[in-house]
């Protein structure tokens, strides 16, 4: 059974639950045509192959005529793995979450996290800086860059100044507070997710 879904971030938003408020960010599993269907015994292993529409066809029909030009009528590719392919899975079919009870159960999202560009050591990687007295000169400055430097030599991996976010990161163990808004192709999920507004995401069941 398939316990994932690809999809879209559309944002945060709030809900009231037993008089409290629980931060909630809605996920869109729409657009979605299966392509393909991979099996164990010809591919090596089970999963469906899925597309995400161009949003200039998403009004449109769906032709199995598309399915040969995949890059001008897709704007995503990807593959949802699973032990056993359900047969309501076809190519040309619009990919459904139904078969999976979501609603109590939590998730592990993936996504790319937002983009901040370069950034010093406090902002990247959560420095302390100087003391806030004493006539410390240094300001927000890595400090040293390790022993070797008779040698030349910078240790790898040391925390240094650079591009910072625009990385693939996943949090674990979010509750699906609600599903069945907008047809059945939007989801609650408890708490933040990485990326900005429209971002890509795989949804993936604990």
């Amino acid at each position: 059974m398939l316990n994932g879904f690809w999809g879209h971030k559309i944002g945060m938003t709030q809900i009231f639950s037993n008089d409290c408020v629980v931060p909630v960010t809605a996920v869109s599993a729409a657009n979605w045509i299966v392509t393909g269907v991979k099996v164990k015994a010809v591919d090596g292993y089970d999963a469906i192959q899925v597309g995400c529409l161009r949003e200039r066809y998403r009004c449109k029909p769906f032709s199995l005529d598309w399915l040969k030009k995949i890059k001008t009528y897709f704007l995503y590719m990807r593959e949802i793995k699973g032990e056993i392919v359900p047969d309501q899975y076809r190519p040309g079919s619009v990919f459904d979450t139904s078969s999976v009870q979501w609603e109590g159960s939590y998730v592990d999202v993936t996504g790319t996290s937002k983009g901040i560009g370069f950034a010093g050591v406090v902002k990247r990687h959560g420095f302390n800086g100087p003391p806030g007295s004493h006539g410390s000169t240094m300001g927000k400055r890595p400090g040293s860059s390790g022993s070797l430097r008779r040698c030349g030599k910078v240790i790898k991996g040391k925390k240094f100044p650079g591009r910072a976010g625009g990385a693939t990161c996943t949090v674990k163990n979010l509750a699906v507070v609600k599903t069945g808004l907008d047809n059945g192709s939007v989801f609650l999920v408890r708490g933040s997710v990485p990326g900005k507004s429209g971002s890509l995401l795989y949804v993936r069941k604990v």
